[in-house]
């Protein structure tokens, strides 16, 4: 066993093996971990890819122009395009006082979009009362908000309108499974209340969900939450925005379908290694569902000529540099609605 770590600690002075497991996966450890999984993956988004997306403007009406942002960390985003919605999924600050939060909310105060709307994430400690901290408390500090739309837990979606007489409903949530100090670290659930915490908390008629953490299994380090997977099952937003894992920042497209649903539960799975992976077990069974549905839907959507765009995006916008402590220099991810 002592051999073991030895090793292990070598590979990752190596840069071999990541040293976290919120670090983006090596090649090594994606070959450790599971050579079928790291397959699977990379087909799930090529099928994904030919299928083309599934959330586009109307023909009729002009598009929406939404701009994701997350995890600024109380740093300023240099190239932040311009839009008509500018959604921050969390994480404003570092260490969640009122002074570092009005700071940042007066630089979203000065961006030309039409609509902004943030939530609080787990290092924004200032927008739960659990976590404010002492000085915050007895000085009676307040955030001055002008423009921006702060979204707290609520039972109703905001409903924001648009040019065209177009209009979006959104909704936030802030919580996130606990993954430090619970009395410095805002909105954090255990994960054995997961499902409990999520069920039916999202109102049906939201098009744009807008959460700190992630879903299971999607752009989420495998760290994502169980219970908010299901709850998008049930809602199916139109769009999802995320952040807090910020290796996983990226976009997919999901389709509330056979072939996701297959996706998942091989995801859901343990892992066996490379020896386990070559012995018959249940995933081969997912494995062989995902490759006929997948093509299924590609050929299906090739011969409606794009099909119908029933499904929605799902956007991790993170903006840290992975976990280097610095804003990256990739522009802030758009999409139009």
């Amino acid at each position: 066993m002592l051999l073991f770590h030895r090793l292990d600690g070598f590979l990752k002075c190596l840069g071999l093996r990541r040293s976290s497991d919120w670090d983006s996966p090596t090649l090594l450890d994606e070959f450790l971990e599971s050579p079928l999984k790291a397959l699977v993956v990379r087909l799930y988004c090529l099928l994904l890819w030919l299928r083309g997306r599934p959330v586009k403007p109307p023909r009729n009406r002009p598009p929406i122009k939404v701009v994701c942002l997350s995890d600024t960390h109380g740093e300023t985003v240099p190239n932040v395009p311009p839009g008509d919605l500018l959604i921050h999924a969390g994480d404003l600050a570092r260490e969640g006082t009122a002074s570092e939060i009005q700071a940042q909310l007066d630089w979203l105060e000065s961006l030309p979009h039409t609509h902004k709307v943030i939530i609080g994430g787990n290092h924004d400690s200032f927008f739960d009362k659990r976590t404010r901290s002492h000085i915050d408390k007895e000085l009676k500090n307040r955030l001055s908000f002008t423009r921006v739309i702060y979204l707290p837990d609520r039972s109703a979606p905001f409903t924001l309108s648009f040019e065209g007489q177009r209009k979006l409903n959104i909704f936030g949530a802030p919580h996130i499974i606990g993954s430090g100090d619970s009395s410095t670290n805002a909105f954090q659930y255990a994960s054995a209340d997961a499902h409990r915490i999520w069920k039916h908390v999202v109102p049906k008629e939201t098009d744009i969900l807008v959460t700190h953490g992630p879903p299971r299994h999607h752009l989420d380090l495998d760290i994502g939450c169980p219970g908010l997977l299901e709850e998008t099952w049930r809602v199916k937003p139109k769009l999802h925005v995320f952040g807090h894992i910020h290796c996983g920042r990226g976009t997919r497209a999901v389709y509330w379908d056979d072939f996701q649903l297959a996706y998942e539960s091989f995801l859901s799975k343990e892992m066996r290694g490379p020896i386990g992976d070559l012995i018959p077990n249940a995933q081969w069974l997912d494995v062989i569902n995902i490759i006929f549905f997948g093509m299924s839907s590609v050929v299906w959507s090739w011969l409606m000529l794009g099909g119908k765009h029933e499904g929605g995006m799902l956007i991790n916008a993170a903006c840290q540099d992975g976990n280097k402590g610095k804003i990256s220099k990739k522009t802030p991810i758009t999409i139009e609605l």
